[in-house]
């Protein structure tokens, strides 16, 4: 009977982990035979790390990491190689939004969705190369867009910017990174259950016409070709074929998985 743990024998580290989307990642990879390294600004990834590490068998790490810190990235890496003395997989799935009409969105707020969405890709990606390189022989890196990598929506100019420049930090790292065997690929969620997204039902629907909670992502889940909102594991089955040998010969691409949301 052949195995289904897809990823056994794998090292995976994956960034914004210690809730939603991230945590959801983390587990599936873990259950189907990954160590995972779990990488979190907050300090309960600590705690999510035990949690996936009984739930699944699995060997895991807990990270503390601010992905916009090039020092705390830097000992991320150094961390899972001290642990598991290899890295096979990266995930830059760490993100942020705020939302506000134009003239109340403040150049900190910008400058906070960039270097978390984009730039800590970028320094994750950087530091953890060299890494992948040295010990894997079918490295990946899996970088998350969004929905706004394909267009752009009302008060969120920032967070707009920062997927479509995520899109173009996967392009040419692919271009950059295909003659050492790596891959790199981005993913993107439309809507998602998380707290993210009720903060997103809670700012849209108070600026777009005083919904009452809820009733937003409710109208916008109905448009949506398969009729409902997306889940982790959804998330994470397109992940655990990215990282797979089978996908393999294909790089540089953002995959949508959003449910029909957007077919470009």
């Amino acid at each position: 009977m052949t195995s289904t743990r897809r990823m056994e024998n794998k090292v995976v580290a994956v960034t914004g982990a210690a809730a939603g989307i991230g945590r959801g990642i983390a587990d599936r990879f873990a259950a189907e035979g990954a160590a995972v390294v779990l990488a979190d600004r907050e300090d309960s990834v600590h705690q999510t790390a035990a949690e996936t590490a009984r739930t699944s068998g699995n060997q895991t790490l807990g990270v503390t990491c601010d992905v916009t810190s090039e020092a705390d990235v830097s000992a991320l890496i150094t961390a899972t190689e001290d642990r598991f003395g290899r890295l096979d997989v990266l995930i830059n799935n760490a993100g942020t939004i705020t939302i506000a009409p134009l003239q109340d969105l403040s150049l900190e707020a910008w400058n906070r969705v960039l270097a978390v969405n984009t730039t800590g890709a970028f320094l994750c990606a950087k530091a953890a190369a060299p890494l992948i390189r040295r010990t894997s022989a079918s490295g990946r890196i899996l970088n998350a867009a969004s929905g706004q990598a394909r267009q752009g929506f009302i008060y969120t100019p920032h967070y707009a910017a920062s997927k479509f420049g995520v899109i173009g930090l996967t392009q040419s790292l692919a271009k950059e990174l295909a003659k050492d065997g790596i891959t790199v690929n981005a993913y993107c969620p439309g809507i998602v259950g998380s707290d993210m997204w009720a903060y997103n039902d809670r700012e849209w629907g108070r600026l777009l016409g005083d919904y009452a909670p809820g009733e937003l992502m409710a109208t916008w889940i109905e448009d949506i070709p398969l009729g409902r909102a997306g889940t982790n594991d959804d998330v994470a089955n397109l992940l655990l074929f990215l990282a797979s040998d089978e996908a393999g010969y294909i790089t540089g691409q953002a995959i949508n998985v959003d449910g029909g949301m957007f077919m470009n």
